[in-house]
């Protein structure tokens, strides 16, 4: 008889007696835990896959003793740059022994977290609830945004007409200068 069991966010394969080593459980050494998160139960052939978990299936552990793995070399390098660098890890661990494999076994019903859309439509009552009713705004002076309107448009109207008059000037002042240069020319002749 075979499981498998989510044990510390990882799945594992046991069996009754069996030693793991599994992430640090949060019990204390010589303890027993329960996994209720098997996923697959093979029972002498009889094999039941849960939904996402067997319903009624139990694993039973004991905590053998906490501990820290093997070291793993953490080796970075950048070659021809003059760059390493070199780190060690241990991770800590908890050693288990599987004591027994259990079916049908009533578990405690865990409440249900509410769905999303209940919760949002909780909130929403609850807040309702809660605001008094809002009596509608007094009507504010619409004079003063106006204002600030025509000062900002002031400006711009201002920038507009001013353009306008330049350019104009611009344009008389060329073609008097064409006009000036052919008379020079033609003064300059008679003169030769």
């Amino acid at each position: 008889m075979y499981a498998i069991v989510e044990i510390a966010g990882q799945q594992f394969k046991v069996e009754k007696e069996q030693e793991i080593f599994v992430h640090r459980l949060q019990e204390e050494a010589g303890s027993v835990v329960e996994f209720d998160g098997v996923m697959l139960l093979d029972n002498e052939g009889k094999v039941s896959v849960g939904t996402p978990t067997v319903n009624g299936a139990l694993v039973k552990a004991k905590i053998v003793e906490h501990m820290k793995a093997d070291k793993v070399i953490v080796f970075h390098k950048k070659r021809r740059k003059g760059y390493q660098k070199q780190n060690g890890h241990r991770q800590f661990m908890s050693k288990i022994l599987i004591e027994d494999i259990l079916t049908d076994v009533k578990v405690a019903a865990k409440k249900a977290a509410p769905k999303k859309e209940e919760v949002k439509t909780e909130a929403k009552a609850e807040v309702k609830a809660k605001a008094p009713a809002k009596p509608k705004a007094a009507a504010k002076p619409k004079e003063a945004p106006k204002a600030k309107a025509e000062t900002k448009e002031a400006p711009v109207k201002e920038v507009k007409k001013a353009a306008p008059k330049a350019e104009a000037k611009a344009k008389e002042e060329k073609p008097a200068a064409k006009k000036a240069a052919p008379k020079a020319k033609e003064e300059k002749k008679d003169d030769q």
